[in-house]
């Protein structure tokens, strides 16, 4: 418990500090991608039931000014599809806690960007990360279920111009399905200046869809990003989840002193889990508290919110659901269950 005139922070029993918090904002999307949820989508969540704008920005602030957040991100399912996006962030901005103005990012499919990413940046948004996860028409069509290429690109020129930067572009690699095309979407993101993470197929999909064997392992990416490059794993890599690596030509012979042509980066959730320096807090679209990605328990802040709790209250459970946050996600271990929500339940 804090002690009058302390703030609370996020620490979990094994000494984790929680300072990145990830804000869903809707579980509704406009792609249906094979690895998130089925064709005909899903069951969205009532809009009673989903936090209202007050209700977000009452808990942003309590995260900023009580509990140490120095990160917020905005997910979804497709958070561009609040209508309030641009408010939310615009009064999130104005947020300054004990570490100052909080980092304000956003992870989008970018369909719909190139109106907003202007309007956004003057809100006050300082980046994006950005779903893509081919640059060949043909098969993003068929892991989106909808033939968006264009729009997309489109999306992300706009948030490069509108200086939403660095730009990180998200990639889920698969076998049989992307991996091949690695080398092309990282040609791509090198000659645009973005930043591309490939990350490891997660079972956060619908159920019974993942399959171990079919994962695109970390080791697997790299054998086929060297075909083309050079890649340099850069050191400590903190909390962050993406180990990174600088590009250099293939031909090149000397690389020090050498400038990068840009860097990749791999979020290898699956195979080498990262768990032990997680430092991040998750609220979902109807208000639900998870300590980790993973997690099969929930903690409704909403329900607490409702039945008119004070902030401090609020501050407090939140404290004492992230103490019981897991060592680690479990993947690998007899009986591990996936939650039972999907990602765009849940937020990225």
């Amino acid at each position: 418990m804090k002690q009058k005139g302390q703030s609370l922070q996020l620490t979990d029993k094994y000494g984790r500090v929680a300072t990145d918090l990830r804000v869903s904002l809707t579980d509704r999307c406009n792609l249906r991608c094979t690895y998130c949820m089925p064709a005909e989508g899903l069951d969205w969540t009532a809009k009673e039931e989903i936090l209202t704008d007050e209700e977000i920005l009452r808990l942003l602030n309590i995260a900023v000014n009580t509990l140490g957040i120095t990160k917020i991100r905005f997910t979804g399912g497709e958070p561009l599809l609040r209508r309030s996006l641009v408010t939310l962030v615009a009064e999130a901005a104005k947020l300054s806690g004990p570490n100052g103005r909080p980092e304000l990012s956003l992870t989008t499919n970018a369909l719909g960007l190139d109106k907003q990413a202007e309007q956004l940046a003057q809100a006050g948004l300082d980046r994006v990360n950005i779903s893509l996860d081919s640059v060949d028409r043909q098969t993003y069509a068929r892991l989106a279920r909808r033939d968006r290429l264009p729009d997309v690109l489109k999306g992300i020129a706009a948030a490069k111009a509108a200086g939403l930067t660095p730009i990180k572009i998200n990639t889920v690699a698969m076998k049989d399905q992307n991996l091949t095309q690695a080398e092309q979407l990282l040609t791509f993101c090198l000659e645009h200046g973005y930043q591309l993470r490939f990350i490891e197929h997660m079972p956060l999909g619908p159920r019974h869809t993942w399959d171990l064997s079919k994962v695109a392992t970390a080791a697997e990416i790299i054998e086929i990003l060297e075909t083309k490059y050079q890649l340099r794993p850069r050191p400590n890599r903190g909390s962050a989840p993406a180990e990174l690596w600088d590009v250099f030509p293939r031909e090149a012979i000397d690389l020090d002193g050498m400038e990068p042509l840009g860097s990749v980066g791999i979020i290898a959730s699956v195979t080498r889990p990262f768990c032990g320096d997680c430092d991040r807090t998750r609220l979902t679209a109807d208000g639900s508290l998870r300590s980790c990605l993973f997690s099969l328990e929930e903690f409704s802040l909403r329900d607490l919110m409702r039945g008119g709790a004070s902030d401090e209250e609020l501050a407090t459970a939140w404290a004492q659901t992230m103490w019981q946050k897991p060592a680690g996600h479990g993947i690998h271990e007899v009986g591990f269950e996936p939650p039972k929500r999907t990602m765009s339940a849940i937020g990225g």
